[in-house]
C-alpha cells in the first residue's frame, strides 16, 4: 500500500513539474531553435544542438513557471487552467519560484556556453514574456504584439547559436515567426474566448469575436505567407529558398489562409480551433521544408 502511494506521489510530482514548465510547448520551441541552428550551421555540432535543446527548455520552463505564479489567481477562474499545480494547491508559490529561478540561471549558463549572444536573446525573451507580456494580457489586446516578440525568438535563436551573429538571416527567421503569432494566437483567443473572459484576458484585436478580428486574422495570415517567401528572391544573405521549396511554402500558406477565410465566413469557435491547428501545422512544416531545402541543395 505504501509502495503504491509513493509511486502515485512520484507520478503526480513529475506531472506537476511537466505542467508548471509546459513541456509540450517547450518541445515546439526547442524544435524551432534546432531548425534555426541547422539553417545557420555550416557544420552540425551535436553538442551545440544538445545544449540548445537543454537551454531552450530551461528558458521556456522558467518563463512559464513565472507566468503561472503571476497569474495563479486568474488561472483559478478559468476551466482550462484551474487544475494547474498552483491554483489547485498541489504546488506552493515558493516551490514554483525555486523551479523558475533555477531554470533561469541554468538556461542562461547553458546558452552562454554556446555563445554570449544566444544567452542575451534568451534573457530578453524571458524578460519580455514575464515582465511585459504577462501583465499586459489583462490590460490590452496589444499584449499579443508584445508576446509575439519572445514567441518569435526561438527560430532565430538557433541561427545565432550556430553563427554567434545577428544579421539579416536570423532577422528574417524572426519576422516569419513574429507574423505567424497573430493568426495563431488570435485563433486560440477566439476558440477559448469565453474561458479567457472569465480570467479577464484581452486576446482579440477588437476585443470581440467579430468581423474586424476575422479580417485582421486574414491579413496577418497573408503577411506571414509573404514574409515566409522572401528568401526565394535571394535578398536574405545565406538564408535562401529554392523556387520549388517556395512553391511548397506557398501551398502550405494557402492551406492556413483557407481556414482563416473559413473563420471569417463562419465566425465559430470550431472554425477558430481548426485554424489554430492549421497554423501549428504551417510553422512546423515550414521549418522542415526550410531545413530540407538547404540540405538537398548541398547534396545535389
Amino acid at each position: 500500500m505504501s509502495s503504491t502511494g509513493v509511486h502515485t506521489s512520484s507520478a503526480s510530482i513529475l506531472t506537476d513539474f511537466k505542467e508548471i514548465t509546459k513541456v509540450r510547448l517547450a518541445v515546439s520551441v526547442v524544435f524551432s531553435s534546432i531548425a534555426g541552428y541547422f539553417l545557420g550551421a555550416d557544420n552540425i555540432d551535436f553538442v551545440i544542438v544538445f545544449l540548445l535543446a537543454i537551454g531552450g527548455y530551461f528558458m521556456v520552463g522558467a518563463s512559464n513557471a513565472y507566468n503561472q505564479i503571476i497569474e495563479r489567481n486568474l488561472d483559478a477562474l478559468m476551466d482550462r487552467t484551474k487544475n494547474r499545480p498552483i491554483p489547485d494547491g498541489r504546488m506552493s508559490v515558493s516551490t514554483a519560484f525555486i523551479i523558475a529561478s533555477v531554470f533561469t540561471l541554468s538556461g542562461l549558463i547553458v546558452l552562454y556556453v554556446i555563445n554570449p549572444k544566444t544567452a542575451m536573446f534568451g534573457a530578453i525573451s524571458i524578460f519580455i514574456y514575464v515582465s511585459v507580456y504577462t501583465p499586459l494580457k489583462t490590460k490590452t489586446p496589444l499584449s499579443v504584439f508584445v508576446g509575439a516578440i519572445p514567441g518569435a525568438i526561438p527560430f532565430m535563436l538557433g541561427w545565432v547559436a550556430a553563427t554567434g551573429d545577428f544579421s539579416i538571416e536570423p532577422g528574417t527567421l524572426f519576422m516569419i515567426q513574429f507574423f505567424w503569432q497573430f493568426p495563431h494566437f488570435w485563433a486560440i483567443g477566439w476558440w477559448l474566448y469565453d474561458d479567457y473572459k472569465k480570467g479577464g484576458f484581452f486576446m482579440l484585436p477588437t476585443g470581440k469575436r467579430d468581423r474586424g478580428t476575422a479580417i485582421q486574422i486574414i491579413l496577418y495570415s497573408v503577411w506571414t505567407i509573404l514574409v515566409s517567401l522572401i528568401p526565394v528572391f535571394g535578398v536574405t544573405g545565406k538564408l535562401f529558398l529554392t523556387p520549388v521549396a517556395g512553391a511548397v511554402i506557398l501551398l502550405l500558406g494557402l492551406g492556413m489562409l483557407y481556414y482563416a477565410v473559413k473563420l471569417y465566413k463562419e465566425k465559430t469557435a470550431q472554425a477558430a480551433k481548426k485554424l489554430m491547428f492549421a497554423s501549428v501545422s504551417y510553422i512546423t512544416l515550414l521549418q522542415i521544408v526550410y531545413v530540407l531545402d538547404k540540405f538537398i541543395r548541398q547534396w545535389i
